[in-house]
This record gives C-alpha cells, structure tokens and sequence, in this order.
C-alpha cells in the first residue's frame, strides 16, 4: 500500500511540474492544481495507511490522526481558491494581450 501511494504522490507531482514550466496559461493552471492535489495525497497518507482497521478500535488501540485530515481540508479550501485566482488572472491577461502565453508576448521566442 505504501509503494502505491508514493507512486500516485510522485506521478501527480511529476505531471504538476512538467504542466507548469508550460508556457501557456491553462496548463500552468492545470499542474498548480495537480501538484494540489501531490500535497493533499501526501498529507493525507501521513495519517494512517492501514486498510479494513476502524480509526478508533477501543482503549488499546492506537487511534488515526486526526491532524492530517484537517489540513488535508484546509489545503482544498485553499487550493480551490488559488485555482479560481490563477484562472481569473489567466482571463484577463488573455484579455488584455490578446494570447495566453506566460510571459506575455506570444508568437515565437
């Protein structure tokens, strides 16, 4: 179980960084948002990675973390919000320069 969850953190991560060195808008947005989404995963697989075992089992038994699932929900509140933004401003540059290059000028380097 570990090995799959750290190729799907690894696999979303490296999908994040190749979107983002992109010199278009959209998939600049796209790879902020995977790389969200690496964030939300790794924090999340930090709590418990025990599969068919209940959080809380009795006296005895070592309960989940609650501290990661709570900054896993903070972390989408956030990411939602940094998404809405990047697109937002990916808009209006389209709109004022006429393309959605990253650095503006558009057309061949």
């Amino acid at each position: 179980m570990e090995l799959l969850a750290s190729l799907t953190v690894a696999v979303l991560v490296t999908c994040g960084v190749y979107l983002a060195l992109r010199a278009r808008t959209f998939p600049v947005a796209v790879g902020l948002a995977l790389l969200s989404y690496a964030v939300n995963l790794f924090l999340f697989f930090t709590g418990r990675l025990a599969s068919g075992v209940p959080p809380l089992a009795g006296r005895t038994a070592v309960a989940a973390d609650p501290l990661p699932q709570a900054l896993v929900l903070t972390a989408i509140v956030i990411g939602f919000g940094m998404t809405a933004f990047v697109v937002i401003l990916a808009l209006r540059a389209r709109g004022e320069l006429g393309n959605d290059h990253v650095d503006g000028r558009g057309g061949k380097p």
